[in-house]
């Protein structure tokens, strides 16, 4: 029987945003079942910081190693960059020693040498499988909301961080460890004083009941519909007050929608060339990766000195109460709507909020820099 899993990473305000990862079964209880040995049908976790790439290899991995046997195993996935580094960029990164074109450290190897271990040593097939994000899939929109939530409960304090052993040495590694929080159990993992096993334990979650009707997908199998993200009790996140994209999102709906700001280096992509036919047996052909975004050049600082009035404390979960304020001028977005494949020259509308929190000067100018955009 085959078993198809959804998986998906999130990153607010990425990257470097609260991180969030998710894995979810098509098939409602399915823990216990062959093929699943995990908990409950689906699972979660996430970091206080870290990119949107971070979290989608985690998905990947978790939900191989919660999926390992004989069974053909489908992982549906809205990420051009796990599926590509998965099926075919691996292999010319092994040739090269994982180093990419420019003789720089591949970015993630921990997570993408795990993943390639686990399809090698899986003993049935796997086949990834591209699907649009947020165009309805249920599957998709499930883990999305899994791992917005844990991401944005990472962000409030209501969760731990929660990654595979090698998520957090590729966190560690990149340049946003800076202000991680790593739990005690993660790092007496990272500190080999407990086993995988031992951290995963109780981790799984499980769907709670529904009466909405069930979706099926293309392949008949049964996929819970909007279904809560996990059974036991929260209080609500802020992920939940304030919801929030990944990033400028793309209101084009043709073709694959962009990886988020934290696209895969051009060295890492154009390196494995020679790669194309090398493809693992046990994965399928995946779709062709994505063009990198180029630079985004960082807004100009501020000229102005450092203020040295208290920072405002206010709840941010707070309801934001209309003023007789109001601001003009010109803002710059990142990443800016140049940078998408998709891009057609026409400007992108977009609709939301800026939230802003600093010292307006005397002639009422005040100057913002990386200030958080939410979609409404």
């Amino acid at each position: 029987m085959t078993i198809t899993v959804s998986t998906d990473g999130s990153a607010l305000g990425n990257p470097n945003g609260p991180m969030g990862w998710a894995w979810a079964d098509h098939e409602p209880h399915a823990g216990g079942k062959p093929g699943h040995v995990h908990e409950g049908d689906c699972d979660a976790g996430g970091a206080t910081n870290g990119t949107n790439q971070i979290g989608e290899l985690c998905a990947v991995l978790e939900a191989l190693r919660a999926h390992p046997g004989s069974e053909p195993l489908i992982i549906e996935t809205d990420s051009q960059y796990a599926i590509n580094c998965s099926t075919k960029w691996v292999h010319g990164w092994k040739k090269n020693g994982w180093k990419n074109s420019q003789k720089k450290p591949v970015k993630n190897a921990a997570l993408i040498k795990a993943i390639d271990a686990e399809l090698a040593h899986r003993a049935g097939s796997v086949k990834f499988v591209w699907v649009k994000g947020h165009a309805g899939n249920a599957g998709n929109e499930k883990v999305d909301e899994l791992a917005r939530t844990y991401a944005g409960d990472c962000r409030s304090g209501v969760e731990d961080g929660y990654l595979p052993l090698e998520g957090w040495q590729s966190l560690q590694a990149s340049e946003y460890a800076h202000g991680l929080t790593v739990p005690a159990d993660a790092q007496s993992l990272l500190d080999g004083a407990i086993s995988n096993e031992e951290y995963h334990l109780g981790r799984g979650k499980q769907s709670e009941s529904s009466s909405a009707p069930a979706h099926h997908d293309d392949h008949g199998t049964s996929v819970e519909a909007a279904a809560s993200p996990a059974a036991n009790s929260r209080k609500p996140s802020l992920v939940d007050l304030l919801t929030e994209p990944e990033g400028v999102p793309e209101l084009n709906a043709d073709g694959p929608a962009r990886e988020s700001a934290d696209t895969a280096d051009a060295a890492d992509i154009t390196d494995t060339a020679d790669a194309a036919t090398a493809e693992s047996p046990a994965v399928s052909k995946s779709p062709a990766p994505e063009a990198p975004a180029p630079e985004v050049p960082e807004p100009e600082p501020s000229l102005e000195p450092a203020p040295t009035a208290p920072a405002n404390t206010a709840n941010a979960a707070q309801p934001l109460k209309p003023t007789v304020l109001r601001a003009s001028g010109t803002l710059r977005f990142t990443p800016p709507p140049a940078s998408s494949p998709t891009f057609d020259g026409r400007p992108r509308l977009v609709h939301g909020m800026i939230e802003v929190e600093g010292y307006v000067n005397g002639d009422g100018t005040i100057t913002i820099n990386d200030a958080q955009f939410y979609m409404r």
